[in-house]
C-alpha cells in the first residue's frame, strides 16, 4: 500500500498537471503497477466514504418509519454502489479509448483518476459535515457542491489534455463518460438495492 508521503508525492503531482505542467508526470507512477496501486486510492478515501455513509443512513432512517432498522447489510449496498462508481466509469473511458485507438492512454488516466478521487472524497465529506453539524448550512452546502463540482470537472479535464492532448471534443466527451455515469449510476443503484430514502 502506498505511503501517506507517497499520496501527498502523487497529488502533488496532479497539482502539476492541472497547472499544466508537464514535471507532473514525474510524480506519478503510470506503469501498469502504478494503475493497479492507484487502486490503494479507495482505502485512503475510506474514512471520509465511511462518514458519507453514516450520513446516509441516519437520512435513511429519518426518512422511514421509527421502528426501521439497518444493519450489515445496508452497508454492504453502499459498498456495492461505491465499487461501482469506481470502476464502472473506468471501464466505459477504456471502450472509448480502444474505439479511438488510443488504449495506451488508458493506464494513466486510471492513475489520475483515482487519485483525484481521493481529495474529492474528503472535500465531500467536508460538506457533509457542514450539513451535519451546522444547522441552516445545506443551501450553502449546495453551493459549495456546486462550486466542488466545476473544479473536479475543470481539474480533470486540464489533466486529461496533459494526458491526451488538446483535443476538445474528445477531451469534453472523455471527461463527461468519467463523471456522468457516476451521478446516474448513484441514484439507480440505491433506488435497486433498497438504500434510497424514501420521497
Amino acid at each position: 500500500m502506498p505511503s501517506f508521503k507517497e499520496v501527498q508525492y502523487y497529488l502533488s503531482g496532479l497539482w502539476l498537471l492541472i497547472r499544466m505542467d508537464a514535471r507532473g508526470f514525474q510524480y506519478l507512477d503510470i506503469s501498469d503497477r502504478g494503475m493497479l496501486r492507484s487502486f490503494w486510492a479507495i482505502f485512503w478515501s475510506l474514512p471520509s466514504i465511511g462518514i458519507s455513509w453514516l450520513w446516509w443512513q441516519q437520512a435513511y432512517l429519518r426518512a422511514m418509519p421509527p421502528e426501521t432498522a439497518t444493519g450489515l447489510a445496508f452497508f454492504l449496498r453502499l459498498a456495492l454502489v461505491e465499487a461501482a462508481n469506481w470502476l464502472i466509469p473506468l471501464v466505459l473511458a477504456g471502450v472509448l479509448l480502444l474505439f479511438f485507438r488510443v488504449g495506451e492512454k488508458f493506464t494513466p488516466i486510471v492513475v489520475v483518476v483515482n487519485w483525484l478521487g481521493v481529495p474529492t472524497s474528503y472535500l465531500n465529506a467536508l460538506l457533509i459535515a457542514l450539513i451535519a453539524f451546522v444547522p441552516g448550512s445545506s443551501g450553502l452546502a449546495a453551493l459549495l457542491w456546486l462550486v466542488l463540482m466545476g473544479t473536479i470537472i475543470f481539474s480533470l479535464a486540464r489533466m486529461l489534455r496533459m494526458i491526451c492532448g488538446t483535443h476538445p471534443l474528445f477531451i469534453g466527451t472523455l471527461t463527461l463518460v468519467l463523471l456522468i455515469p457516476t451521478m446516474l449510476l448513484t441514484d439507480f443503484l440505491q433506488r435497486f438495492l433498497g438504500v434510497y430514502p424514501p420521497v
